[in-house]
This record gives C-alpha cells, structure tokens and sequence, in this order.
C-alpha cells in the first residue's frame, strides 16, 4: 500500500516494481492485491502502463484498515479470535488483558495513515505508554 501510495493521486503502480521494492513475488503480491481491490482500498487499471491506485487519499486509509482487510480482527491469541472462542472467556482474567492489548494495538494501527508513512512521520510519541496518575487517572 506505501509503494502504491506513492503514486497517489495520478500514476499507476506496477505489480512488479512494488514486487521488486519490497521483496514480494508476484504471485504472492497479487493475492494481497486482490483482498485490497476487493475491500475498496485499491483499484487496478487495465492494459499497457497498467497497474494500481489508490481508491481514496493516503490521509484517509488507516495502516488499521489495511491490517484488518489482509489479516481479520486482531486476535493475539487464539481465544480471542472469534472463529475459535474460549470456553473460559467469562471466568479468565487473562482474557481481560489480552483483550485490552488487543484493542490498544488496534487503536494504535487505527491512528496512523498512509499519509503519516509517507512524510516519514516518527512515531516516538505513540511509543510513549500513557502514565497513570495517584487517583488512576492515564496522562498523555
């Protein structure tokens, strides 16, 4: 998505240069591809000087929105992936905290974009975790 958000607004992206960029093979590279074109994201153009282009501009697709389209819900472990489930869910503590991690990773995805990516944007000020204060409070 970075190699074809390069191209944004205008110049089509071919499959193989962003399979030489970023050491994907082509086969493989169309499959990802593909679930893209199919969530909206991407959109492929046809014939000689074809390739790929962005659906929408980089600001308004989330490196979230990409994960979730190419890998599902974030699940970091098995019960919480909703094909498997927990039978303990209710009664685990653990459950709670992967849980919780689960949607501050999400969170965090959600809050870069492809924009950020592509200014080179640091990101050391989401590596900060948030500090909590005496009364529990969480401080940016």
């Amino acid at each position: 998505m970075y190699e074809i958000a390069l191209g944004y607004p205008d110049n089509v992206v071919n499959i193989k240069k962003v399979s030489e960029k970023q050491d994907v093979s082509v086969p493989y590279l169309e499959q990802i591809l593909n679930k893209l074109k199919k969530a909206g994201l991407i959109r492929s153009i046809k014939g000689p000087g074809g390739g790929y282009l962005l659906n929408k501009a980089p600001e308004k697709i989330t490196i979230g929105s990409i994960v979730s389209e190419l890998e599902g819900p974030v699940a970091i472990t098995s019960c919480l992936d909703p094909s498997e489930g927990c039978i303990r869910a209710e009664s685990c503590v653990i459950h709670l905290l992967w849980k919780a991690l689960g949607q501050q990773i999400v969170t965090f995805l959600d809050s870069i974009t492809l924009s950020d990516l592509l200014k080179g944007t640091s990101f050391e000020d989401f590596a900060q975790p948030a500090q909590k204060t005496d009364s529990g409070d969480a401080q940016a």
